[in-house]
């Protein structure tokens, strides 16, 4: 009994002897093992941290410094603007505003937070768990395209620093930039650079550009959803954004609001109104206030050549001498005068024809238009059935448009530009199905049958004091030709060339009173079959000797042809240079007469403007003053202005840099005019009294010569002169007051023919008139004053000779020295001879 007791109580030590030996060794190997994993992970610290350490001394030499986003120069467009601070264009690869932190609402910045970094304003600069889910997922599946893990300071770090490609060293380099860049800008500082450096596709660079593209509107006035779905965009720009892949976009926009939500920036009411809000992005560009192009190339062009490359990023903002209520007016006279035109010589058809089946769907219809555009205001359709009375047309907008007979009454059909067809008595006269055609409004808001113009035209405005171009009109639609014949073409000015040439004679002794014979007259010419050269006038007839005066107001062309034979071809090229033209745009023979010159319309606006001004030459130019983004005057123009106090100014040859009316388009000079110099005087190039004596004529041509329809204005103080040339292929009309200077053309590209009757007063006169209905508008008439040394006589006007005393006759002027001279001369009349002298007073 002992025994067995004894043997049951060893037996029962021994099993805990077991049971604790086999505890100790299990917690001995657990010791060991948790040792060995201890130490094995301090090694694996510690190599992190070697690796750490070598990785940051291989990559950080080359880590650009991140200082330079205190100061960070984002490409911004180059912005022009109108005399009246209006946009004119806006000129850049990127579509660019940037935009203080401060001015940016908290929806717009929630909804970003949300959708990139929610811990944006806790973390310091990286995210843990971000990264080790992209690590896991880039092992797991073995790609480097793994997204997500980037908080917005490591964008902003990619954004300036660093390249696309997909790399584990781009990513490494992205981590230590990310903690650089905290250290270096606050939190506000470096989600005021993502917003304004993300992209947005379309060309727009920041939230300010995406706002005003996708929605038109600025920052405060954007709703939620709007907020939301611009958050959507950056992490698909191209593909992702409203108008590209719109069902996208809006899964994108819910994902955001639901974020937002997520992260309390938002509560369940205002979650649910906007999730159910429709999205209405559409394509909204810059919002240009004056319609300028041909300028605003000018203005490109310029600013690309004096600031090079950094003129369209730099955030320059140009203010020119563009007026916009004037532009309007002369784009708007322009496009009506060539319409007039047009339909003055008949409908040429219709720009395409579609063969459309009888049961054509609506999309069918609207597909055949999907290559026509809306051209200066003149709307695209296909004309989808024709009555006799009627005709149906297709918009691009799906709108359906009637047109009547009276839309279609101007249609005569074109069969050369000096013959039309029948009018039309019936809507099939004109137009037959699958017409692809243009339509317009008239006055009354009613459609009509329209077609874009052939012709082209010009228009330029001076102010005369100082040579600002205050209007510009280079062609018909920039859109449809770049071409700008306001300072790029080289065309005949025709009669209204005639001017300068009188004012060329009146400096060697003729008066407006000299007595020319209008005659036939031939003159050698070995270029010419016959050796002779025949000048003739415009219709053909003679009116024997007539005074200068008179030959001007009814533009006859061989009383300037025997004038330029008079004072010399070598004589009035070299004082025409006078007025800005380069002599290479002035023939060396008597042609130069007739208006055979080469010049722009520019040009004669610069050349008129000289005698508006009183015989100074100015230098057209388009820029007041330049600014850069921050507001800093880096230019103000200081352009030569005549000088209205001045007196005993000599008469001088323009400086020979400014002989080019092209050559003097130099918007931004090599040096800045500080606010409040006075600028240069403008150099005198004429007599005063000789601007006034070729004025003096010229108001006449306006009161009752080729001029008198500018009459309609109902004003005093205009003068100009129409110009056409052979066979009508230019018109013209330039013409002055003392406030603008401005010049017409009308023609074609190719010089064909206006057609038969198509002179200066017909075509290009209406435009010039239309013009300044507007651009005068508000402007008091300011009488030419006339200036010392000038003689108001009594003349016989037959013979141009000072009347005698009771002889009646009729007032001129002339220079003082001339009216002596006229009085010493032998009387043609014996009886006159002792009268003679007290036939004028000298003013």
């Amino acid at each position: 009994m002992f025994g067995e007791t004894t043997y049951a109580l060893y037996s029962d030590t021994y099993r805990t002897y077991l049971d604790w030996h086999h505890k100790s060794c299990r917690m001995t190997i657990f010791l060991r093992f948790l040792r060995y994993a201890l130490y094995l992970a301090l090694a694996g610290v510690l190599l992190g941290a070697i690796a750490l350490g070598v990785t940051y001394w291989l990559i950080a030499p080359g880590l650009p410094s991140v200082e330079v986003l205190k100061d960070v120069r984002l490409q911004v467009p180059l912005r022009v603007k109108s005399a009246d601070d209006k946009l004119v264009a806006t000129f850049g690869e990127t579509k660019r505003t940037p935009v203080s932190i401060s001015a940016v609402p908290d929806q717009l910045k929630h909804a970003f937070l949300a959708a990139e970094d929610a811990d944006f304003y806790t973390h310091r600069g990286i995210d843990l768990g971000g990264i080790s889910r992209a690590v896991w997922l880039t092992v797991s599946t073995g790609s480097k395209h793994v997204a997500g893990g980037s908080t917005i300071t490591q964008q902003v770090a990619r954004m300036f620093f660093l390249s696309s490609e997909v790399s584990y060293t781009r990513k490494i380099s992205e981590i230590f930039l990310a903690f650089r860049i905290e250290s270096a800008l606050s939190k506000d500082e470096i989600l005021e650079l993502y917003l304004n450096k993300s992209f947005f596709g379309h060309r727009s660079y920041g939230v300010v550009a995406a706002a005003e593209f996708y929605y038109g509107k600025t920052l405060d006035q954007l709703s939620l959803a709007e907020c939301a779905m611009l958050a959507s965009i950056p992490k698909f720009p191209s593909t992702g954004n409203p108008l590209s892949r719109p069902q996208r976009a809006l899964e994108r926009r819910g994902y955001v609001l639901g974020r937002m939500l997520e992260n309390r920036f938002i509560d369940e009411a205002a979650f649910e109104a906007a999730n159910r809000e429709p999205d209405l992005a559409r394509a909204h560009e810059a919002p240009v206030e004056v319609d300028a192009p041909y300028f605003a190339e000018l203005i490109r062009r310029e600013a690309l050549d004096r600031l090079g490359n950094n003129a369209l990023t730099d955030g320059y903002v140009v203010r020119t001498t563009l007026d916009s209520v004037r532009q309007e007016a002369a784009t708007r006279a322009v496009r009506d005068g060539l319409m007039a035109y047009d339909r003055r010589h008949g409908y040429r058809g219709a720009e395409a024809q579609v063969e459309l089946a009888a049961d054509a769907s609506s999309a069918q219809l609207e597909e055949a238009l999907a290559d026509y555009r809306p051209l200066a205001g003149l709307v695209p359709g296909i004309v989808s059935a024709v009555e006799r009375q009627s005709a149906t047309v297709r918009l691009a907008d799906g709108q359906d448009v009637v047109l009547d007979v009276k839309g279609l009454e101007w249609a005569r059909p074109y069969i050369s530009e000096d013959r039309r067809g029948a009018a039309p008595k019936a809507a099939s006269d004109v137009l037959k199905r699958g017409d692809v055609i243009r339509l317009s409004r008239d006055a009354e808001g009613a459609w009509t049958l329209a077609q874009v113009p052939a012709a082209e035209a010009a228009i330029v405005a001076l102010d005369p004091q100082d040579g600002a171009v205050v209007s510009l009109v280079g062609g018909y639609s920039f859109q449809r030709s770049k071409f700008n014949r306001a300072t790029q073409s080289a065309r005949q000015p025709g009669s209204s060339f005639k001017p300068f040439l009188y004012s060329a004679a009146f400096d060697r002794g003729f008066t407006p009173a000299s007595v020319l014979n209008d005659a036939p007259v031939q003159f050698p010419d070995p270029s010419r079959p016959d050796g002779v050269w025949t000048p003739m006038n415009d219709d053909g007839s003679f009116q024997g000797p007539i005074r200068l005066r008179e030959a001007l107001v009814k533009s006859v062309n061989l009383v300037s042809v025997r004038l330029l034979d008079a004072i010399g071809v070598r004589y009035a090229r070299e004082y025409i240079t006078r007025f800005g033209f380069t002599p290479d745009q002035i023939p060396e023979n008597l042609s130069m007469a007739l208006g055979t010159a080469a010049v722009a319309p520019l040009a004669m606006a610069r050349g008129y403007a000289a005698f508006a001004n009183g015989g100074h030459l100015v230098d057209p130019y388009l820029v007041r003053e330049i600014a850069d983004r921050d507001g800093n005057i880096v230019y103000r123009a200081l352009p030569p202005t005549v000088c209205t106090d001045c007196t005993n100014e000599p008469v001088q040859a323009p400086p020979a840099a400014a002989t080019s009316a092209i050559a003097a388009l130099n918007p931004i000079g090599s040096a800045n005019a500080a606010a409040g110099v006075a600028p240069p005087p403008a150099p005198r190039v004429l007599d005063a009294r000789n601007a006034y004596l070729v004025t003096s004529l010229m108001r006449d041509v306006v009161k009752r010569g080729t001029g008198r329809g500018a009459m309609v204005l109902e004003r005093n103080d205009l003068a100009g002169k129409t110009g056409s040339t052979n066979d009508h292929r230019d018109a013209w009309f330039s013409g002055f007051n003392a406030s603008l200077a401005v010049s017409c053309w009308v023609g074609f590209d190719d010089f064909s023919s206006l057609g038969r009757g198509e002179f200066g007063a017909k075509a290009a006169l209406p435009i010039w008139v239309d013009y300044m209905r507007v651009a005068l508008d508000g402007v008091e008439e300011r009488a030419f004053d006339m200036p010392p040394g000038i003689a108001r006589v009594r003349i016989d006007p037959g013979s141009g000779m000072l009347a005698g005393a009771g002889e009646g006759g009729i007032l001129e002027v002339m220079k003082s020295e001339d009216a002596t001279r006229l009085a010493a001369m032998p009387p043609p009349i014996e009886e006159q001879s002792g009268a003679q002298r007290e036939a004028y007073d000298v003013f």
